[in-house]
């Protein structure tokens, strides 16, 4: 790449990334403040957004738009008006040019393009887009007098689509088979704002006048509540008042349920919500279970719990799913158990206030403000992807494989792994030194190393590498060379034919047993219950019996150890099964680093930057044994085995090795999370890898890859024995009498580090052999 074509890349992608946004939508921006006018309005911080929503039939005989600005926001609110008439073909015409009067009189090219709605896709597709978002609040699908042609448009859509979101799990399920790069965002909620009402407020006067316990509702009223729910409950319960606040839509007034004790207020304004929760005992969600509900994750849930409001709800399964277990949350699947489950929520509603201290600990990672910066960061990557398109790794790096290196280099490095060019990197742009690099691979990058196959799938070739640190100097370090997409690894167990979320937690218990352990407390009791005490802890078995008991063990670690490293866990040191804990809350990632991430355009493509100077040279497909004797530099830095550095004088150190077979499957997606884990001996691989997870790679097909566990073949885990320790302090005594060479890596120290370990370890490494560089020459200038 020539510094010209860097720079356009480099500032397009800035300009890119603060494209304006063209929000395409089915609600109006001013109707109900609900996900689109949240995120918008967060949007519209730095860059221009416009709200482009559905047309309004015109007397006018041409089209026209209307752009209405609001208080309050720099969003502008695009109506465009269409003459009474027009067929749908001249519709989706007028539609399209007056799009592209809007983008050419704001000046504004390559916006982002968000769709709430597919039935707007049609007549934007044309746009030359910095990126395309789908954010799927609802089924609309499935809505009363929905579009005909929807599903075929959304299929367009989401074809089209760099990054699809979705408004609750349930939705996320039904659709992740369709997109590669889609994320379930349930709707967040505005605590401060709702909290409000917590504290002593004038009540509004429509409601003020209203007698007895109060219990609301507020929100659209259409074919998503059971209305006859609402007329029975109240009709059970006259002693409550049951009050609806929104408009009515899609439902003639004559079939909402009428009694003395319910009481319609219309549609009022978000701010105004508060004061109306505050003088509320208890609030509902009434919602029928239909096909216009199967995926809905309201957004009220959150709302009225930071109100303090105890909530009744029928089984909406997003509700069932994050609510179930709250204590403020009751569920009721008919008329009778509803009208009870208001009967406990008003005396919970009495009893205190002790039973919000979980609400407010669970409702803190539920900010507009999270979901909006975690969303940015999404579509960051989107057009970062767009921009420049994964393309087959490049070797920008000088490779000079096949041709005979110059004696005259200040390092040997033998490895292109982590260690090995990380160190290289540093030495060469930080110190000036000239470095070779060998390694008998015919790539750089090491186990790394990941590369586009046949059908343009990226795949790592040495099985799932997840980065993950909580060293802010490490990450900042690997930034310098690749752009991330972030990424939180997860992994289930297959047991019995059942997935199961491990590191084992509250709802592998749950699913596993069939109980209902609603808090941490309850699954540390469950846990402390099965645990078996050892004394002393030594084995890989004791560290999991004296956790979680001999059952737990058996299921998860037993059969997986024994493939992994070919030994029964009382075999192996307690180190092997302690990096993988037990967990009691419902955290399914696998890592809880602080910094989750994967290199955007893979690994290789970050080591072809780390390596790409002018004073490295790097010899792949080489043997270190093959040109060692040229004595090429004063001073080695081996990462490969130490014992086989040393002829393997004390006996070979045992490494257990893995073998790979990789699959491209003619679907887009077959996993449902990117790692599957099979413990059981008799699955003969240790798990399946889905690499589209990991790499974001949006891709008609994928890839799959099965692990085997295997004694012969390349060293890829040291084997931690106590016997296996010993002989290796053999060979590091060996090392510690020589000054010409460093060993550093998993296989130069025979230690098991992940990633980012051996990032720090080169790093600390390099540190000291430039504070001994410099303390000599201090030395000799003093002598």
């Amino acid at each position: 790449m020539n510094l010209s074509s860097s720079f356009f890349q480099a500032s397009h992608a800035e300009s890119d990334r603060n494209a304006p946004l063209i929000c395409f939508s089915h609600l109006r921006w001013d109707f109900v403040l609900q996900r689109p006018q949240h995120l918008m309005g967060r949007f519209a911080s730095d860059r221009q957004v416009f709200f482009f929503e559905e047309f309004i039939p015109t007397d006018h005989h041409l089209a026209y738009l209307e752009i209405h600005p609001f208080e309050g926001t720099t969003v502008k609110a695009v109506r465009p008006r269409i003459p009474h008439g027009w067929n749908e073909s001249d519709r989706e015409k007028a539609l399209s040019k007056l799009l592209d009067d809007l983008l050419t009189l704001n000046n504004a090219t390559r916006p982002i393009l968000w769709f709430y709605t597919p039935m707007m896709y049609n007549f934007a597709r044309h746009v030359d887009a910095a990126a395309v978002v789908y954010d799927c609040m609802d089924e609309l699908a499935n809505f009363k007098f929905a579009p005909l042609r929807l599903k075929e448009t959304e299929a367009a859509l989401i074809a089209r689509a760099d990054v699809v979101f979705t408004g609750g799990h349930s939705l996320y399920e039904a659709k992740r088979h369709l997109h590669d790069n889609i994320h379930p965002f349930p709707s967040s909620v505005d605590v401060n704002h709702f909290q409000a009402a917590r504290r002593d407020r004038k009540e509004p006067s429509d409601q003020g006048s209203v007698t007895g316990p109060k219990l609301g509702y507020y929100g659209v009223i259409d074919e998503r509540l059971d209305l006859a729910l609402i007329g029975a409950v109240a009709k059970s319960r006259p002693n409550m008042s049951f009050i609806l606040i929104g408009p009515v839509a899609k439902i003639a007034s004559e079939d909402l349920p009428k009694a003395s004790n319910i009481h319609y207020l219309g549609q009022k304004r978000y701010d105004e919500l508060p004061a109306y929760l505050s003088g509320w005992d208890a609030a509902l969600m009434p919602f029928a279970m239909n096909e216009a509900t199967k995926f809905i994750s309201p957004t009220k849930t959150p709302e009225y719990l930071a109100a303090g409001r105890p909530v009744v709800s029928t089984p909406i399964r997003d509700v069932v799913r994050h609510y179930a277990s709250c204590e403020g949350v009751f569920i009721a699947e008919d008329a009778d158990s509803f009208a009870a489950a208001c009967d406990e929520a008003l005396a919970l509603k009495t009893s205190g206030t002790d039973w919000l201290a979980s609400v407010d600990t669970m409702l803190s990672g539920s900010s507009w403000d999270q979901m909006f910066l975690a969303m940015n960061a999404l579509i960051d990557e989107a057009v970062t992807r767009r921009l420049v398109p994964e393309q087959p790794a490049k070797r920008n790096y000088r490779d000079r494989s096949g041709t005979k290196p110059a004696a005259n280099y200040d390092y040997m490095i033998v490895g292109a792994g982590f260690a090995g060019s990380v160190l290289a990197e540093r030495l060469a742009s930080a110190d000036n030194k000239r470095v070779l690099v060998c390694d008998r691979r015919p790539h750089i990058a090491g186990n790394a190393y990941d590369f586009h196959n046949d059908d343009g799938i990226l795949i790592h070739q040495y099985g799932p590498h997840i980065f993950h640190t909580n060293s802010e100097e490490i990450f900042n370090y690997l930034s310098r060379f690749t752009a991330w997409r972030s990424y939180e690894h997860r992994v289930l167990a297959d047991v019995g034919g059942r997935q199961l979320p491990v590191p084992i937690n509250r709802t592998t218990l749950n699913e596993l047993y069939g109980v209902d352990l609603r808090d941490e407390e309850q699954a540390a009791q469950f846990l402390a219950g099965r645990a078996e005490p050892c004394n002393p802890i030594v084995t890989s078995k004791d560290v999991v019996v004296s956790q979680v008991g001999s059952d737990l063990y058996r299921t998860f670690f037993e059969g997986y150890t024994r493939k992994q490293w070919g030994l029964d866990p009382s075999q192996l040191d307690k180190a092997v099964t302690a990096r993988v804990p037990t967990r009691t809350s419902t955290d399914d990632r696998y890592f809880l680093d602080t910094y989750q991430a994967m290199p955007l355009h893979g690994y290789t493509h970050m080591f072809e930057k780390m390596l790409d100077h002018e004073n490295i040279t790097v010899m792949t497909g080489t043997e270190y044994a093959d040109i060692r004797r040229e004595n090429l530099a004063a001073h080695t830095i081996f990462t490969g085995p130490i014992d086989e550095y040393f002829d393997y004088r004390f006996g070979r150190l045992p490494y257990r090795s893995l073998k790979f077979q990789h699959e491209t499957r003619d679907t887009r997606r077959m996993l449902p999370v990117g790692v599957v884990n099979f413990p059981s001996e008799s699955v003969p691989y240790t798990r399946i890898t889905e690499y589209k997870h990991l790499t974001g790679q949006v891709h008609p097909k994928t890839s799959i890859c099965y692990e085997f566990a295997c004694a012969d073949g390349d060293p890829y885990y040291p084997i931690p024995r106590p016997e296996n320790q010993a002989l290796y302090k053999q060979y590091e005594a060996l090392a510690r009498e020589r000054s010409d060479v460093t060993f550093v890596g998993r296989l130069g120290t025979y230690k098991y580090y992940n990633m980012d370990q051996v990032v720090g370890q080169a790093l600390a490494t390099y540190r000291r052999m430039t504070k001994a560089v410099s303390s000599d020459a201090v030395a000799a200038n003093v002598q």
